[in-house]
């Protein structure tokens, strides 16, 4: 089992109340499970919902915040740890070292590129843990759409492209991210 799981989402809770329902869910099972939270360390949006509902259920919680963004995002206090680091790359970095497994939810351009950093870290050899998106509503279709566009230009090896796990149900998703095995992550540098 993963035990370290790193949610990207919005800092915003959108304009659907499912995105909120479904974070609440992931972060129940989540410490229903013994799994760990490693997340952005905010207290609004769909942050706070996952980590309020971590720590509801017994979870522990780990927030990695920029000092800068403390005041600004509304640190998450209450969490189990927060870890206040200097800018947005050394927060981008410990929770990528914290995790076993990485999952975007719903958010803006943070969560993307967060996704993206984490995703092309695997392809060049810097990890490999899995990657998934939470596709609640279906909110990652557009990108989806696009990054099989990316595939078939030529720009994505296909093999690579079938790393990123995808699902719409949490349950789902935490077995996939299980289940995950490693495989033609990297083929293209020469050793």
């Amino acid at each position: 089992m993963k035990k370290n799981i790193c949610v990207y989402c919005g800092a915003s809770l959108g304009n659907n109340p499912e995105y909120q329902i479904i974070a609440r869910e992931l972060g129940q099972r989540l410490a229903n499970q013994g799994r760990r939270l490693i997340y952005g360390g905010g207290n609004r949006g769909l942050m706070g919902e996952i980590a309020n509902a971590v720590l509801e259920n017994g979870g522990e919680v780990i927030g990695i915040i920029p000092e800068a963004l403390v005041k600004a995002e509304t640190a998450h206090h209450g969490i189990t740890q927060l870890e206040v680091v200097n800018n947005m790359h050394a927060r981008k970095a410990r929770m990528a070292e914290l995790a076993d497994a990485f999952i975007a939810m719903p958010g803006g351009s943070g969560t993307l590129e967060e996704l993206f950093e984490v995703w092309t870290g695997a392809q060049i050899g810097y990890h490999e843990k899995p990657v998934a998106l939470l596709n609640v509503m279906n909110f990652w279709q557009p990108m989806i759409n696009f990054l099989e566009h990316s595939v078939q230009a030529g720009f994505i090896r296909e093999s690579f492209y079938h790393t990123l796990i995808v699902s719409s149900d949490t349950a789902c998703l935490l077995q996939e991210i299980d289940q995950y095995i490693p495989k033609d992550l990297h083929r293209w540098i020469k050793k």
